[in-house]
């Protein structure tokens, strides 16, 4: 069904949203759930550096709540943003890709025999102006960064079942992203890695041990080979984003948002990124790193195995240092770079205080990704 044809009937007169910019746009229709007028909007935490989206916003109703997104193409002959997206179906950051994740029902049957599913949806607009208004179910839950271990645990075995089906036979719709970590390492933000041979031995990195530090260097040099031998590995369908920020607990359910990366991947590429992003941005205790490693490692490979896959445990266990090792083969030179030129970086997700305490704080996550980088390889 075509994404015009799944709005709903709600209350036509739109209403204006503060984009927290200084600007403001006009949304064509409401859903009907929200109630008669709305009482208040929320601009919600997200990648504001993303070309292909611009606002995430909570609209709150006088009978109920939704989540609003609006996905905007690229302006034609407007140069490339930081966050670069595309009108190709097949580019790592295609602007379309999420609403027809959900308008298609991929987004809410791909994993869901496993036990995970994505917010309902309640409208998706194609807009006069070409933008795309995508109205979701606002599900109230913790978030992953407030999750136990545990949670995480069972979490990437579910995952594990839902990927197990789509093992050596991703779908064929053809907007769904294809070769997404080679487009994202080569095409997508700029990885802000500019240092000199000298950062590598600098007394404020002195912390970091000489072998992983060794490692990392070694690994930014090889990351070609590394992505390489990352897609030499067994595909499935992936979510290609799945990190703590994109999981709700909602009411014992698990649920996944943000469809816009969605496509073919490794076995173990989803589960490699939630390792590590769950620890970058300082939103989670660095100390459960090998809990949370060995955790969801066991249990997503279990959960393939429940699946009915039957594949090599040792080669995904390969394919998971691979592909952490070539998406991040960036992290830690730029973390050098920054601690280096005590520049704190944009993220809005980062909370660290200092070059310094980030320094400290991903010691672990340098190492992991240092020593899969060898492991994967050796």
């Amino acid at each position: 069904m075509h994404e015009s044809d799944r709005a709903a009937d709600g209350n036509s007169e739109g209403v204006l949203i503060d984009t927290g910019d200084g600007k403001t746009v006009t949304c064509s229709r409401l859903p009907a759930g929200l109630g008669d007028s709305i009482t208040s909007i929320d601009q919600l935490r997200h990648n504001k550096k993303n070309d292909a989206t611009l606002g995430i916003w909570r609209v709150n109703g006088t009978r109920g709540s939704a989540v609003l997104k609006i996905s905007t193409p690229p302006p034609p002959g407007a140069p490339a943003g930081f966050w670069p997206t595309s009108d190709e179906p097949t580019h790592w950051n295609y602007w379309r890709r999420e609403s027809l994740a959900y308008t298609t029902d991929l987004a809410a049957t791909a994993y869901a025999e496993a036990g995970i599913v994505a917010p309902g949806l309640l409208a998706a607009v194609d807009r006069p102006d070409g933008l795309v208004e995508l109205w979701l179910e606002d599900v109230e839950g913790p978030e992953g960064f407030d999750w136990e271990v545990s949670r995480l645990v069972r979490f990437a075995h579910e995952l594990g079942v839902g990927q197990a089906r789509w093992a050596g036979r991703v779908p064929d719709h053809p907007w769904l992203s294809r070769r997404w970590l080679a487009q994202y390492l080569t095409e997508g933000p700029p990885l802000s890695v500019d240092i000199e041979d000298t950062f590598w031995d600098h007394p404020r990195v002195a912390a970091w041990p000489a072998h992983v530090r060794q490692g990392l260097r070694r690994l930014w040099v090889e990351r070609d080979r590394m992505l390489a031998a990352a897609e030499a590995t067994e595909r499935t369908l992936c979510h290609l984003d799945v990190w703590p920020a994109n999981l709700i607990d909602g009411q014992g359910r698990s649920v996944l948002l943000d469809w816009s990366f969605t496509g073919a991947g490794a076995v173990g590429e989803d589960v490699s990124n939630l390792v590590i992003d769950s620890f970058t941005d300082g939103l989670m205790d660095p100390s459960l790193l090998p809990d949370v490693t060995e955790g969801v490692t066991d249990a997503y490979l279990d959960g393939l195995r429940d699946g009915g896959w039957t594949g090599s445990k040792d080669g995904v266990r390969t394919a998971i240092k691979l592909c952490g090792a070539a998406k991040y083969s960036w992290l830690g030179p730029a973390v050098l770079g920054r601690v280096v030129r005590e520049d704190l970086g944009t993220s809005s997700y980062n909370r660290d205080s200092s070059p310094d305490e980030a320094a400290r704080r991903v010691l672990g996550l340098v190492t992991l990704i240092s020593d899969w980088a060898g492991e994967a390889t050796d």
